[in-house]
C-alpha cells in the first residue's frame, strides 16, 4: 500500500511539476522510484521518522499495541536501508510524526491491534533518539542539525527565520549532554543517549532540567502569501 501510494505521488508530482513531499517513509522499497522521479526533475522531498530508525519488527513482542503505528514498523535489514539513504542524501528529514493518545486507547490490556490508537508519541524524544543510533552510524552533529532542523524548516517556508543560527533568526537552543544516557517508554529495553538540560526559544529561557516557563512564550508561525507561493 505505501509502494502504490507513493508511486501515484511521484507520477502526479512529474506530471504536474508541483513540489510534493513523501511523509513518514517506512519501507525502503520505494527509494528506487524516488531517485528515478528526482532525476527527472520532480520536485519532491521525503522524511522518515524516528520510530522508523529505531524499532524493529524482531524486537515488538505478539500484542504490544504501544507500538501500533502507520506505516507500521518494519525489519532489521529495511532499517539499516533507511539509514543508507540517509547517509546518501536520499532521504532529506527525519521528523516525530507525533501521535500521542491516553494509555487505554492503546488498548495495553488486550492487545487488539485493530482496536488500538495508531501512533506514537516522539516529539519530546526526537533529539535523543535520532542521535543514540545515528551517532554509531558514522553521522555527527552537524547532520543532527541538517535533518532535524535546517531542511524541516526549509520544508516549512520558515527557513528565513529557523533552522540556522544567524543574524537576525530566532535564538532557538537547546542545551544537552550528548553523552548521559537514560531508558524511554515505548522504546523499551533502550537505553538512549543525549539528555536535554535547557531549551531557550526566541533568547527566552523556556525549559531548564525538570523546570519550565511559568507562562506559555509560543506563537503562531504564519507564511507571507508570497513566500508560500514561491515554495510552491
Amino acid at each position: 500500500m505505501e509502494m502504490e501510494a507513493i508511486r501515484i505521488v511521484i507520477e502526479l508530482c512529474l506530471q504536474y511539476r508541483v513540489r510534493c513531499h513523501i511523509v513518514h517513509l517506512s519501507s525502503a522499497q520505494p527509494l528506487k522510484l524516488i531517485q528515478k522521479a528526482r532525476q527527472l526533475g520532480a520536485p519532491l522531498t521525503v522524511e522518515t521518522t524516528h520510530h522508523y530508525l529505531s524499532l524493529c519488527a524482531e524486537d515488538i513482542p505478539a500484542g504490544a499495541t504501544q507500538f501500533k503505528c502507520c506505516p507500521p514498523i518494519r525489519g532489521s535489514a529495511n532499517q539499516d536501508q533507511l539509514w543508507s539513504a540517509l547517509k546518501a542524501g536520499q532521504i532529506d528529514m527525519v521528523v516525530s510524526d507525533h501521535s500521542p493518545c491516553t494509555p487505554d486507547l492503546k488498548k495495553l490490556d488486550s492487545g487488539d491491534f485493530t482496536q488500538a490508537w495508531g501512533g506514537i508519541s516522539s516529539l519530546q524524544f526526537g533529539l535523543p533518539l535520532f542521535w543514540s543510533s545515528a551517532s554509531e552510524r558514522g553521522f555527527g552533529l552537524s547532520d543532527v542539525v541538517r535533518l532535524l532542523s535546517q531542511k524541516t524548516a526549509q520544508l516549512c517556508a520558515l527557513d528565513k527565520q529557523k533552522g540556522s543560527l544567524a543574524l537576525s533568526y530566532d535564538g532557538d537552543l537547546v542545551i544537552w549532554d550528548p553523552e548521559q544516557e537514560f531508558e524511554l517508554t515505548p522504546y523499551l529495553g533502550f537505553k538512549l543517549k543525549g539528555v536535554v538540560c535547557a531549551t531557550i526559544l526566541r533568547g527566552k529561557l523556556v525549559y531548564r532540567e525538570g523546570s519550565f516557563c511559568s507562562e506559555p512564550l509560543g506563537k503562531h508561525l504564519l507564511i507571507p502569501q508570497q513566500i508560500n507561493q514561491a515554495h510552491l
